[in-house]
């Protein structure tokens, strides 16, 4: 694997601590501002927002410059996002930086996403893919327990200049270490557009939304379930989040390996999976020992679906695969904040902390029954091609026998 690959890596684990450590420093950030929990909650929802709006938006403005030099631009604003949060006089001057650090995120990794395939031999595409998305999964691993760490004990400030030193980093990386890949020649606006009329595309896209939101449905609600269902103390939510974590770090690695080698089967495989383990959580978040394990196992299967979605997505949207595969990105956050209104839903209705599993099992289940169909529509158009040849061969054989 090439080490441009790294600097992608590095800028892909300052945007994942970035956009999850929040959660670990809600109450220190709403203390120092003095505003609430809930209140305080919306830089999370105004990150989340920002990435599924920024994504297509920084990638339209990036038309017209170099994927390389694209790719430093964002880091810059990430940059500037988290210096800005680090030192907001004010929660609403803070609320602003996290918008302008979310801009960067969708783009970033749809981006990237296409300069890692175009890196790589063509059976390696996914690997390549999953290698930038390690950033993003050891980032759950270390930067956000490290950062919350930091956080509490010294200082949320200090967390959110170091995730801006850690942009600093990967943007020298990138401007060392990716090559400055030609820009392709004849793709427009509109061809990159045309792509959303392209049926696997959208599926594809669905597919993402789906899947990844059936593992927030439960993510999201972690530390309410674990603590009064398991029993578990307060304290220890952060190692659950880390074994969550290393399931993501293992899932991505192996979801991009088997990726390469059959993409659709994998996808059957971890979203049917997953929409089984998700539901089996409502029984397993009973007992310490099962709860751990089911946790770190929604991490690698939810997780196993990125790379082949995301080359999903650039497969079919050949041609034009840049803002696709940014959108997708999107998507995924979309699902997140999808799923975590359901799960509320479902809370506050009464049903226990249990319940948001079933809504993951149920959009995990949705998930797998989009891929069938879209496996099906891609059979189906393949023997229309394939008899319009043959067709068209039996033609020609019998002019020539006519002549």
């Amino acid at each position: 694997m090439p080490l441009a690959l790294l600097a992608l890596a590095i800028g892909a684990f300052g945007i994942g601590t970035t956009e999850f450590v929040i959660m670990g420093l809600l109450p220190e950030v709403a203390g120092d501002f003095g505003v609430s929990i809930p209140t305080a909650g919306f830089l999370v929802t105004g990150y989340a927002l920002g990435v599924v709006l920024g994504a297509p938006l920084m990638t339209v403005l990036g038309t017209k410059v170099s994927r390389k030099r694209m790719l430093m631009l964002l880091m810059g604003l990430f940059i500037v996002g988290n210096l800005l949060s680090a030192l907001a006089p004010a929660f609403f001057v803070m609320l602003i930086g996290r918008v302008v650090a979310s801009l960067a995120h969708g783009a970033f990794f749809g981006i990237g996403s296409v300069v890692a395939a175009e890196l790589v031999a063509p059976d390696k595409k996914a690997g390549a893919i999953a290698m930038m998305f390690t950033g993003l999964t050891v980032a759950n691993v270390v930067g956000v327990p490290l950062g919350t760490l930091v956080g509490q004990s010294i200082g949320w400030r200090v967390t959110f200049g170091i995730v801006a030193a850690l942009g600093v980093v990967g943007l020298a990386g990138i401007a060392k270490l990716v090559p400055d890949l030609p820009k392709q020649q004849g793709v427009r606006l509109r061809h990159e557009l045309a792509a959303f009329k392209n049926a696997q595309v959208l599926l594809a896209m669905a597919m993402t939304v789906l899947g990844f939101g059936g593992v927030f449905a439960a993510i999201t609600y972690i530390a309410p379930m674990m603590t009064h269902v398991a029993d578990f103390a307060d304290g220890s939510v952060t190692w659950l989040l880390v074994l969550f974590g290393l399931g993501m770090v293992g899932g991505n690695l192996v979801g991009g390996k088997y990726a390469d080698r059959a993409l659709m089967p994998m996808l059957y495989i971890s979203l049917g999976a997953l929409a089984v383990v998700l539901a089996l959580f409502t029984l397993t978040a009973h007992n310490k020992v099962l709860a751990a394990v089911t946790i770190a196992l929604i991490g690698a299967l939810g997780f196993a679906t990125v790379p082949p979605l995301q080359k999903r997505v650039l497969d079919q949207a050949h041609g034009a695969p840049t803002l696709a595969s940014a959108v997708n990105i999107g998507a995924f956050n979309l699902g997140n904040a999808l799923s975590a209104w359901l799960g509320g839903i479902v809370i506050a209705a009464g049903f226990g902390y249990t319940s948001p599993n079933w809504v993951g099992a149920a959009l995990a289940a949705a998930a797998l029954l989009l891929a069938f169909l879209s496996a099906a529509l891609e059979r189906r158009a393949g023997a229309s091609s394939s008899t319009v040849v043959t067709g068209a061969a039996s033609l020609e054989q019998r002019a020539v026998v006519h002549h």
